[in-house]
Parts: C-alpha cells; structure tokens; sequence
C-alpha cells in the first residue's frame, strides 16, 4: 500500500507528561524533566562505552547518550569495605568526587539519567569472602557460577538478610545524589525476586528510577515497582523475535511505573555495519515507546560487552513525539514528531513506499524527495 504522508509541526507535545515553564538547568533538574525534555533518536549505554569515537574525552563521548547505568563507582564513588558486598556505605570524599563527574555530565548533556548497577544476583569472586553465606552453593557447599564469562558467582537472594542488605546499598547510592536511580541485572519474576524488588523501592523511595533486565521478557508481578525494562534483546533473527520484542516493549510502556525508561538493545548479525538492523532498533523504540535505544556487539565476543559505534543516525535529531505511534495497513509502525516522520518495517513485511506531499528527507540515505521507500528489516526518519 501507498500511502501519503501530510506532516506537520505541532507547537504541542504528546509525550506522555505536561508542558511546564521555567525549567531550571543541568543538576537543578528534576528526573522527570530529563526524561521528557529529550530529543529522539535517544540512545543509551549500558556499562561498556561506544568506542567508534576517537580524539574525544570519555564524557562527551558518554554525554552524547541520554540514559547510561553503571557500576557505581563508575563516577568515582568508594565504598567502605574492600569486601563490595558487605560495604555498607560510602567515602564521604568520594561522594564529592562523584557529583562533580556528574555535574560534569549534565552540563554537556543536561537531559542525561545516570543509573547504577547494584549486584544480588552474582558478583565478582572478590565480592564477597569466599565463606560467606552470602554465596549460593551447591549441595557440597561448593560456589556456584553465574555468569561464566566473567567468572562471577551466583549470590543468594533468597536469603531474607541479604536481601536487606541489597536494599541498604541502593538506599546509599541514591542518597549520595549521584546517581537518579538504579539498575538490576537477571531479572524475572520469582517470589524472591518479588520480595526484593518491595524491599529495594521502599529504600529507595518513590521517585528513584529502577531499571531491570528482563531481556525480551515481561514481569508482571514486579512491574508495579520498576520504571523500565533494559531489553537485552540476545534474540533478533527472525520475524518473531522482532514481533516478540515489540509487543514486550509496548507492554512495559502500558505495564511500568511512570515515567518509564525502557531501553531496547539488539546486537548486529554480521558487522557493526548492519546498518539496517541499527535503524529497525532505533525506530521500532521510537515508534512503540518514549524509550531509548543501543545497537552493539553481540555478547559472545571476547571483548567487553555492549561495546558500540556511534551512528550518524542518531545525530539526525527529530525532536519529540506529537502523537502516540500506530500500526499501519502496510504493516509498519509510524510515529509525528516535532520535525517530521519515524517509520519501522519489520523482518517478514514486504518493503514500503511513503508519499509526501512535499519533499522530505530521508535520514537513512540522506536523499531528499517526497517519495522514498522503506526496505524490509529497517527504519528510517524522513525530516521536514
């Protein structure tokens, strides 16, 4: 089907929250105003850095980023036991430390959400004294491993002591103000899980941003308490995994704590040149969701994970959503933004024509014209 596109700029947003005056800058501004003052494509990082950019200092390398989480002491917080499991707290002078690198940040990017990885469910082996009851074992008392490729061990939050524990390093964490929230690894529902997940948001209070890995994967029972899904998204090669992927990203949109910050990662198939598949990432999270989006390594390679380019792409700013994304006849998802026009395709829908009534360009070839088309398996922005 050929359809033709009338796209206008609407002095009006419909992103989900009220338009508010005055906003105050960098550090002064609330979570909330981050999260909505953004323009799209909006990217994040997850740990590893995007390491395509040469000659340019590490934080405004991070800073082109709208969401990044870490370890905490990413930003140079310390804390008070060598032990990091059984650290309680943190180093005054190193809090200190750490909101400068923040306001450092924000001042490059004033909408960036910084968030930190808190371990419960493996760790390093030094996290912990190799005695601890902390440890998850087997029936002969031996360790158990979690995630090989690191040489973590598994940790034992069905221990209700433990449990306590994660929520009073979270607490220290965002009380130290350096970071707006955090971020937790392997997640899905369990009765333990569930517990702790209660246990972490009335630590944290209600306005700290949990993050969760759920990969494409929904948890209902916890959803209440998380503010988005990260979609570690390790299956991407067929047309149901991306249809999987996309009805789990529409679900957390409906399903999560507001605001939501959902990141959706896919990893490339062949090279870092699946230009195709960077763009279908990007505009099927900007058409389904007010997220954010990371294309990277696939995790099997021996170097760090979630490595990335960065993508002229996602310089082609388009401003904000003015309306909620749809589905079309044809099979694509569309979403109006303030400057024009995102369309996904997905793997498995024949390729799509697009008429304008004037020419647009396409941010994907860079040709201007008022009729382009969008291949299967792939994105585009068409810019007024």
């Amino acid at each position: 089907m050929i359809k033709t596109w009338l796209l206008a700029v609407m002095v009006v947003s419909n992103f989900g929250f009220a338009q508010e005056q005055n906003e105050p800058n960098n550090n002064n501004k609330t979570i909330l105003q981050r999260v909505k003052n953004r323009d799209f494509p909006s990217v994040f990082q997850a740990w590893n850095p995007c390491d395509s950019i040469k000659n340019e200092d590490a934080d405004t390398t991070i800073a082109r980023h709208d969401l990044i989480f870490c370890m905490p002491d990413h930003l140079g917080l310390k804390w008070n036991n060598d032990h990091l499991g059984l650290a309680d707290s943190l180093d005054a002078a190193s809090i200190q430390t750490a909101l400068q690198r923040r306001t450092n940040l924000l001042q490059k990017n004033p909408n960036l959400i910084i968030l930190a990885e808190i371990r419960y469910y493996d760790a390093p082996t030094s996290y912990l004294p190799q005695n601890h009851n902390w440890l998850k074992r087997d029936p002969n008392g031996i360790p158990l491993v979690g995630w090989t490729e690191g040489g973590h061990l598994l940790l034992d939050y069905t221990n209700p002591e433990f449990r306590e524990h994660i929520a009073k390093q979270a607490k220290a964490v965002i009380d130290s103000g350096v970071y707006d929230g955090i971020m937790l690894d392997w997640w899905r529902d369990d009765a333990d899980r569930l517990e702790l997940i209660k246990i972490i948001r009335k630590a944290v209070g209600t306005n700290a941003l949990i993050l969760c890995n759920t990969n494409d994967n929904t948890a209902p029972q916890s959803a209440p308490y998380i503010n988005g899904y990260f979609m570690e998204c390790t299956r991407s090669k067929t047309a149901a995994d991306w249809e999987r992927i996309a009805n789990t990203l529409q679900w957390a949109v409906e399903n999560l704590r507001k605001p939501t910050i959902n990141c959706l990662e896919t990893w490339y198939h062949n090279s870092r040149e699946d230009l195709n598949l960077m763009r279908a990432t990007t505009t099927l999270s900007m058409t389904v969701s007010d997220g954010y989006c990371l294309f990277s390594d696939p995790n099997p390679l021996p170097t760090p994970d979630h490595l990335h380019n960065w993508y002229p792409f996602w310089d082609t700013k388009i401003g904000k959503p003015t309306a909620k994304g749809k589905k079309e006849d044809n099979g694509c998802y569309t979403r109006t933004f303030e400057k024009g026009l995102a369309v996904y395709n997905p793997i498995g829908n024949p390729s799509a024509v697009f008429k304008f009534p004037n020419p647009v360009k396409s941010a994907a070839t860079g040709k201007t014209a008022a009729e382009h088309t969008v291949p299967s398996g792939d994105g585009d922005l068409f810019l007024n």
